[in-house]
């Protein structure tokens, strides 16, 4: 991975934009092959969720769907108090991975904030559990907010995986030595096997922790990981111990007693949750069942286990969802009723709203569908048949099906904080709640459902992003979702109408008491809808323009940037990015398109109150037109507002900017740069600042140096990021000289503000003639200019892949960068460019890309490198 340059384009340090791809790999195949590889990943997912399925049917075949029901009727209040308290202890536990994590990464933060944070991220994940809708997509928005570096959000999330997968082995492979002959018999293995297995494993996790032991990295080929210290991992070990047990117990209270002992359920309760976790089917759905069923099947009844497993699901997976609703639904509540609430929780709880009634729209929907391909109950039908028509009837439990999928799109929406998608769910949840009661008279399903309606309306003003919910396409992970859903709908139906014989007429039988048929007619209208969702989100192209901007609009742009301190947006009169403004006015977004990318150039340029929307408003327009919305440069100010439209940040190096208030070259750290300024004085250097108004008469001058200096260099010009040579572009701001017998031998356009907050330097260009040590001489002049005229700092610029983390813990992209950093002088001077500006002592600022998950990051810095440098024929000419 390298970046390209960002800098003024001189000759140390603007030899080519750096690129890490050599120019004979054609960017498309890459491109083409990350598109490729996650519908391979979907289809993957999807292939396993159909195996499980059929494994599920068969190991059902003497089942009956009366005998669950009456296995779930069966159950005592008891065992469901035991359930409900041994669900609150878990939760508990796990809030502590979080701490742990934290810990870990060397940042603290309010026990109430994490425990928040934490239980949200393990109510969604547990319940959803796919990439839009999972614990690390909460994470990064909840602790973005409460200030946590992307790099450091990185470090909790790897800890908290490893910590859980690591604890899940060793937790059931020690249970696997105490139960090994009890355990035997439910697979294929012996005991003696079992106990192998099981040592080797723990065997393994000594290893790594003995080759880990304080702080020692482990090198794996070119990725290294740093273990925490003794304390945290062992006390992150009981953590695991105590969540795992509790979370065991919460389904083994739920089973007929004596159906197992409680250490042999453990390990096959921890190999069921790993293989569910491995499957990577949301939340584990079928294959946790699958496991559990298994190996459970030959000490009990089926039914009785499957009624357990219902009942855990509902307990353990849709209660602490339901409460971390509630929770932030009473925040938001007090909030408006102008009662006191701690600030940071008050953040935290706004963050998380979306992304949890979005979990909650998403188990809203399963429960409409398999609803409406189960049969109703006898004396509900019976009721039903006094007051309802059966063409009502039949239709509620078609439109049932059919809302339900509905919901499922609007989820995706609400994770957005998309109006459209608030108003879709509010309709359709009204919907459904009325024909829960005319299907039915599903009283808890109608109670879930008004539970939401009124948290849609509580949170109400959390939805205030403007879109349709027909301008985006569902994603590959949400149309995975969509279409496990339908399997599993599939097997709910067959699993449920196993002894009725199929026929044509099932179709056409309209009955009070045919419940085959409103099935069959439900899932028919499942697969329907959910086909045409797909074939539009699949074959939708990719379509839109990016128009230049007009005067009337470069204008507009102007006068904005006058009145901020961001000298560097005045990059936007190079006029080739387009224009995206706010609304109101007050703030754009300057941005270019590359193959699939928008690529916004820096953060929005405007007030910050106007960042939010406007960022929401580049994003959603980049996605309804069929591309990635990226945003290049950005500063650690916006990254909780990136966080918030679903992007992730990737550290692309530090900005050095001087202070200029109190700049002067006495001391000793500036000996240096005084000899070099004494030196060039002598060598007869002047310098001159020549106002814009004036620059048009010596144009033809600095023409004559910039085409030296591109021969020279064998360059060619640059763009988006970098200004080129236009006379349009020279003439709108001063441009420092350097002269030497009144001859013109260097120059540099200065970017500046009307705030008097920032000056910079873009395009820097020097003659063969210039003498050694004129760009510093340039510099420093430059510097002392705009001091003297008040100034407040001086922005030298980015440093590419400077400033990424050297910790052995650090993301898989700093490492990466770092490598580059270390190694990559064949393709860019990175170190000679940090040295250079190293020696003004300025101040660094990590600067980011934003973009989304996955492959579009690398895709996404591609694009960048070829809308700077030109294509790949321009990073070949440099």
């Amino acid at each position: 991975m390298t970046l390209p340059d960002t800098t003024p384009s001189t000759p140390a340090s603007a030899d080519a934009p750096a690129t890490g791809v050599e120019p004979d790999v054609p960017r498309d195949i890459l491109a083409r092959f990350g598109g490729i590889s996650r519908f391979a990943a979907g289809g993957a997912i999807l292939l396993v969720a159909a195996i499980v399925v059929i494994a599920i049917v068969h190991l059902t075949s003497e089942v009956r769907y009366e005998d669950v029901m009456g296995a779930l009727d069966s159950t005592s209040w008891t065992a469901i108090a035991l359930a409900l308290v041994f669900t609150g202890l878990s939760f508990f536990a796990l809030t502590f991975y979080d701490v742990s994590a934290l810990s870990y990464v060397k940042h603290r933060l309010p026990y109430n904030d994490v425990a928040l944070t934490a239980f949200a991220a393990y109510a969604v994940g547990n319940t959803a559990g796919f990439g839009p809708l999972s614990g690390g997509a909460i994470r990064y928005r909840a602790y973005s907010r409460l200030g946590l570096k992307p790099e450091e959000i990185g470090g909790v999330i790897a800890f908290v995986t490893l910590a859980f997968g690591l604890g899940l082995a060793a937790v059931g492979s020690l249970s696997l030595l105490a139960i090994a002959p009890e355990v035997a018999p439910l697979t294929w293995l012996s005991a003696s096997g079992l106990r192998i297995v099981a040592i080797l494993v723990l065997t393994a996790i000594v290893a790594l922790m003995v080759a880990g032991r304080d702080g020692q990295p482990l090198v794996f080929s070119r990725i290294s990981v740093r273990l925490p210290d003794s304390r945290t991992a062992s006390r992150q070990f009981l953590v695991t111990v105590l969540d795992l047990a509790a979370s065991a117990s919460v389904l083994y209270v739920l089973l007929p007693e004596g159906t197992i002992g409680w250490p042999a359920f453990l390990a096959i309760y921890s190999v069921a949750v790993g293989l569910g976790v491995l499957s990577h089917v949301p939340a584990g759905l079928g294959v946790f069942e699958t496991v559990i069923v298994a190996a459970l099947g030959q000490t009990a009844s089926v039914d009785t286990v499957l009624g357990a497993l219902v009942l855990y699901r509902l307990i353990y997976h849709v209660v602490p969802l339901i409460l971390a609703v509630l929770f932030v639904v009473i925040a938001e509540v007090r909030t408006l009723a102008r009662k006191p609430v701690g600030s940071s929780l008050r953040r935290v709880a706004g963050r998380l709203t979306p992304l949890l009634l979005s979990a909650l729209a998403l188990v809203l929907a399963a429960m409409l569908v398999f609803s409406s391909v189960t049969p109703t109950p006898d004396e509900n039908l019976a009721f039903l048949s006094d007051y309802v028509p059966l063409p009502v009837i039949e239709g509620a439990h078609f439109l049932a099906s059919v809302l339900g999928l509905a919901l499922l799109i609007a989820a995706r929406g609400l994770a957005r904080r998309l109006d459209g998608a608030w108003w879709a769910a509010l309709g359709l949840a009204l919907a459904a709640l009325l024909l829960s009661l005319v299907k039915a008279v599903a009283l808890f399903e109608a109670g879930l459902l008004a539970f939401f309606i009124i948290s849609l309306l509580i949170s109400r003003r959390v939805f205030t992003r403007p879109a349709t919910m027909t301008s985006t396409a569902l994603t590959v992970p949400w149309l995975t979702a969509m279409g496990a859903l339908c399997l599993f709908a599939v097997a709910v139906l067959l699993f449920v109408y196993r002894d009725v014989e199929y026929s044509n007429r099932l179709w056409w039988e309209f009955e009070l008491s045919a419940e085959a048929p409103r099935g069959l007619r439900a899932v028919l209208g499942l697969v329907l809808f959910s086909g045409a969702v797909a074939f539009w989100s699949l074959m939708r192209p990719a379509r839109g323009t990016i128009e230049t901007p007009s005067p009337d609009d470069l204008d507009r742009a102007m006068a904005i940037i006058a009145q901020q301190g961001m000298s560097d947006a005045n990059l936007v009169l190079m006029g080739d990015k387009s224009l995206m403004f706010s609304p109101d006015n007050r703030a754009f977004i300057m941005y270019g398109r590359q193959a699939r990318s928008w690529i916004a150039l820096f953060d929005p340029v405007g007030p910050r109150d106007a960042w939010a929307d406007l960022i929401w408003q580049f994003v959603e327009s980049a996605r309804a037109v069929g591309c990635r919305p990226v945003f290049y440069q950005v500063s650690p100010a916006g990254l909780s507002y990136y966080a918030d439209a679903g992007l992730r940040a990737f550290r692309l190096g530090e900005i050095a900017t001087m202070d200029l208030t109190n700049f002067t070259l006495k001391g000793g750290k500036w000996a240096t740069l005084r000899q070099t300024v004494s030196r060039g004085q002598r060598d007869g250097l002047e310098f001159e600042l020549i106002d814009a108004a004036d620059v048009p008469a010596i144009l033809d001058d600095l023409q004559a140096v910039s085409d030296t200096w591109l021969a020279h260099h064998e360059a060619k010009e640059k763009g988006f990021s970098l200004g080129a040579f236009s006379r349009d572009y020279l003439s709108r701001q001063p441009v420092a000289v350097l002269k030497v017998e009144g001859k013109i031998v260097a120059f540099a356009n200065i970017l500046v503000t009307d705030t008097l907050e920032e000056g910079s330097v873009d395009l820097m260009r020097f003659s063969p003639e210039a003498p050694k040590g004129s760009m510093d001489f340039l510099f420093v002049s430059v510097m002392e200019y705009l001091r003297d005229r008040g100034f407040k700092r001086f922005n030298l610029g980015m440093a590419p892949l400077a400033g990424l983390s050297e910790r052995r813990s650090s993301p898989v992209w700093d490492k990466v960068g770092r490598t580059v950093f270390e190694h990559g002088e064949r393709f860019y001077n990175f170190k000679g460019l940090k040295a250079f500006k190293t020696k003004f002592h300025p101040r660094w600022e990590p600067r980011y890309m934003a973009a989304g998950g996955g492959i579009s990051p690398v895709l996404a810095l591609m694009d960048a490198t070829f809308l700077i440098g030109g294509g790949v024929k321009g990073l070949v000419k440099k």
